[in-house]
C-alpha cells in the first residue's frame, strides 16, 4: 500500500472519531458551562495522557520541542475546543459541520509554509473548489449571509489548522502518541485550573449523557482521535491528507441526524457527493514533499 493511501486510512480514523466532535458537544453544552466543558475535557485528557507516559516510561523531549507543543496546546488543545464549544451555544451542530470543511485548506496552506510542500495548481484547484462546495452550503443555509456563530468556526479552523500542523512536524520526530500526550501534559496546570474555577457543584446532578458525552470529548477527541490523525499526517503528508477533512462536515451531518435528530436531507448528501468527489480528484494530484521521517 503506498504511503499517501495508508496515511489517508489512518487519518480517516480521526476525522471519525472528530467527527463527533460538534453533535457531542451541542449534548454537553446543554447542562455545562461552556468554558468548563472546554478546560475540563482538556485536564481529563491530560492525566489519562500522563497515566499513558508514566506507563510507558516516556522520556522529557527536548527543548527544541518545547515551542512545537506550545503551539498545539494554543491551537488544538485550548483555541478549537474554546471557538467550536461556545458556537454550539449560537447555532447547530449540522450548520457547523459544514463551516468546518474550510478546515482542510486552511491545514495545507499552514503546512506548505511550515513544511514547504509545493501542492500541484490542480491540488490547489480541486481543495479550492471542495472548500468552495462547502462554503457555498453554508451560504445556503443561512440565507445568503455569514454569522457571529460562522467566524466563531473560522477562527477554531485556525486554531486546529496550527495544531495539526505542528502536531505532524513534531510525529516526524516522536511517535503520535507522544506527541499529543505531552501536549496535553504540559497544558494540565492551565487545564486543571480553569476547570476547577468554572466547575459548578450542580453538575454533579447532571444525566448520565451529558457526563457520557463529556467523557468523549476529552477520551476521544482531545486524545484517542490525535493518534490516529497525527500518524496519518505523518505517513501521507499533510496537504495530501488533510483533504480527508472534506469528509467530516458530512460524517458530522450523519452523527448529529443520529445522536441530535437534526434533518439530514437530500441537500446534503447532493453536496456530501460532489465534496467526496474532490477528495478523489485532489489525491491524484502531485504534491512535492519531503520523505516521511521514522519516529523514535
Amino acid at each position: 500500500m503506498k504511503s499517501d493511501t495508508k496515511g489517508m486510512l489512518i487519518g480517516f480514523g480521526g476525522i471519525a472519531i472528530f467527527s463527533l466532535t460538534l453533535p457531542v458537544s451541542k449534548i454537553a453544552v446543554q447542562v455545562l458551562d461552556p468554558y468548563f466543558i472546554v478546560f475540563g475535557r482538556a485536564a481529563l485528557a491530560g492525566l489519562v495522557a500522563l497515566a499513558y507516559l508514566f506507563a510507558i516510561r516516556a522520556p522529557l523531549p527536548s527543548r527544541a520541542t518545547l515551542p512545537g507543543f506550545a503551539w498545539i496546546a494554543l491551537g488544538a488543545v485550548f483555541g478549537f475546543p474554546l471557538f467550536i464549544t461556545i458556537a454550539m451555544t449560537h447555532g447547530p451542530s449540522s450548520n457547523g459541520a459544514v463551516i468546518l470543511g474550510i478546515l482542510p485548506l486552511v491545514t495545507t496552506v499552514l503546512g506548505a509554509m511550515r513544511f514547504k510542500e509545493r501542492p500541484s495548481i490542480g491540488f490547489w484547484l480541486s481543495s479550492l473548489v471542495g472548500t468552495g462546495l462547502v462554503l457555498l452550503y453554508a451560504l445556503m443555509q443561512g440565507a445568503g449571509q455569514f454569522s457571529f456563530f460562522d467566524g466563531l468556526l473560522m477562527a477554531a479552523c485556525v486554531c486546529a489548522a496550527v495544531g495539526y500542523v505542528e502536531g505532524a512536524k513534531l510525529s516526524a520526530i516522536l511517535k503520535p502518541k507522544i506527541v499529543i500526550s505531552w501536549a496535553l501534559v504540559f497544558s494540565l496546570p492551565i487545564s486543571l485550573f480553569f476547570s476547577a474555577l468554572s466547575y459548578q457543584t450542580d453538575y454533579v446532578y447532571a444525566d448520565l449523557d451529558i457526563w457520557l458525552s463529556f467523557a468523549y470529548l476529552g477520551i476521544f477527541s482531545m486524545f484517542v482521535g490525535f493518534f490516529f490523525w497525527y500518524e496519518g499526517l505523518r505517513i501521507g503528508g499533510i496537504a495530501r491528507v488533510s483533504q480527508v477533512q472534506l469528509l467530516q462536515p458530512f460524517c458530522t451531518l450523519l452523527a448529529s441526524s443520529i445522536l441530535l435528530g437534526e434533518p439530514l436531507t437530500l441537500l446534503n448528501l447532493v453536496f456530501a457527493a460532489l465534496v467526496v468527489s474532490t477528495v478523489m480528484v485532489g489525491k491524484r494530484m502531485l504534491i512535492k514533499a519531503p520523505e516521511p521521517t521514522p519516529p523514535l
